[in-house]
């Protein structure tokens, strides 16, 4: 393409070389940005006519070419060239072809450089809020399936053996926090995303009178940028929100690497619905939980997106530098994948079978109430790691007689303590040791009720808070 096509043809003499041509475009990408790019173009030709820079009839033309641009493109019309370079040029050239030489006003008191950085902006804020809504919905699923299973006993793990004996609400209750912090962090990166560079220009502003006020307030700007420089060479909002999203995908692999851990028949916990399943193509017995696994995979690339995009801003002095065109892709397929990752588990879990008379069963497998027993110990008196060393020979004892801690006689655990009675007994079945938690946080089935309450109201007024 002659250089007498590009937007910045004045000041070279030979073409660009085909290659480099097809290396530094980011048309093949960054075109979903058309949406956000035409919205701040609008709001940028209508201010340039507000303060007199346009005429207000330019600025209709304006307006108007770029909403015959932006249906043209939702009906899959537009031709995309590689030689216009991005997103942004391929659609003032297109307005120019349109509209004629009023077009190539549009770009007046503007740069490329604030130009792609507002509708970065742009686009990650309808993607922040689209997420949030998401991780808004699969916290509801999580309380709606704990209040569904309050009282279901199974075992708590740490180190992956058998701790003590918790709620299958209480566990899901731990998941549904996990995602309500990942919301907040989200809302919270949200206000700093919501910063208008527009008007910085390339790095210095402009000296044309443009009322930056008017296009943060037309465009849903909290304020415009306070420093030119920074306005357009900062992507730590895009690095702050992949960080986010890391997040969430580490908590959603957790929660994935659990349900494939107790669809196996060695917990047998849970039974995947088929939909969400796959076979093998030689073992016919085999039910393979995909979705969880890929879950947990696509945990990933998310964490190395993070991790490209530390690397690609480290060594950038100011201001702007063409290193900041790799900083979509990454985003991009952040927002794809956690978006598609959050419908996934929130599509499974509704789905999905829990078997609580498994659950009930291995929870009194690993001698879960060994800890009521030394708390009890310590209520009558001993000091705790007295009461821990008791408790630990009757568990000694329990296994040698293959037998729970419950089942051993009172003689034989008095031979650990003489404070043991008969009343010992009610604290060491399941239901006595998560009674016995009956406090804030606690086990016991009314406090994983009242935590559930105290839940919807959280997500509720978490909800409130972004619709703000």
């Amino acid at each position: 393409m002659p250089p007498s096509d590009k937007a910045w043809k004045g000041r070279f003499t030979q073409p660009t070389d085909a290659f480099v041509e097809a290396f530094t475009a980011s048309v093949g990408f960054d075109r979903r940005l058309y949406r956000h790019d035409i919205r701040g173009s609008i709001a940028h030709a209508r201010m340039l006519a507000a303060v007199g820079i346009i005429e207000e009839r330019e600025a209709a033309l304006i307006t108007q070419g770029l909403g015959a641009i932006e249906q043209d493109i939702d009906d899959g019309r537009f031709t995309w060239s590689v030689g216009r370079e991005d997103v942004h040029m391929n659609i003032e050239a297109s307005l120019i072809e349109r509209i004629g030489e009023v077009g190539k006003k549009l770009h007046t008191a503007r740069s490329r450089n604030d130009q792609v950085a507002t509708t970065v902006r742009l686009y990650l804020r309808d993607g922040l809020d689209g997420l949030t809504e998401q991780l808004q919905h699969l916290g509801d699923v999580f309380l709606t399936l704990a209040e569904r299973e309050v009282e279901t006993v199974m075992p708590g793990f740490t180190h992956l053996q058998v701790a003590q004996p918790v709620t299958l609400g209480h566990h899901i209750l731990a998941w549904f926090e996990m995602i309500l912090r990942d919301a907040e962090r989200l809302i919270d990166a949200r206000g700093r995303v919501n910063v208008m560079p527009l008007g910085a220009g390339a790095l210095a502003g402009t000296s044309f009178p443009i009322d930056r006020q008017m296009t943060a307030k037309a465009l849903g700007f909290a304020r415009p940028a306070e420093n030119s420089l920074d306005a357009v060479s900062a992507r730590d909002f895009v690095i702050e929100f992949t960080a986010a999203a890391a997040l969430i995908m580490v908590h959603l692999s957790r929660i994935a690497e659990e349900l494939v851990l107790w669809s196996t028949p060695q917990f047998g916990f849970i039974e995947l619905a088929d939909g969400f399943c796959t076979g093998s193509s030689i073992m016919p017995q085999k039910k393979n939980p995909d979705v969880p696994e890929l879950l947990r995979g696509k945990s990933a690339r998310v964490i190395g997106h993070l991790t490209a995009l530390l690397v690609l801003m480290k060594g950038q002095p100011l201001a702007y530098n063409k290193d900041n065109q790799e900083d979509k892709e990454p985003l991009f397929d952040t927002l794809d994948t956690v978006r598609d990752s959050l419908r996934a588990l929130t599509e499974l879990l509704p789905a999905t079978t829990f078997h609580r008379e498994r659950m009930h069963r291995e929870a009194l497998r690993g001698y879960p109430t060994a800890t009521d027993l030394a708390d009890y110990l310590v209520r009558h008196g001993l000091a705790f790691r007295d009461a821990h060393e008791a408790a630990g020979r009757a568990v000694r004892l329990a296994i040698d007689r293959g037998v729970d801690l419950a089942d051993l006689p009172l003689a034989e655990l008095k031979t650990c303590s003489p404070l043991i009675e008969a009343d010992i007994f009610p604290v060491l079945t399941l239901e006595g040791s998560l009674a016995a938690r009956d406090h804030l946080g606690g086990t016991a089935p009314r406090q994983v009720r009242e935590a559930i309450a105290r839940a919807r109201q959280r997500l509720a007024g978490l909800t409130a808070e972004a619709a703000g």
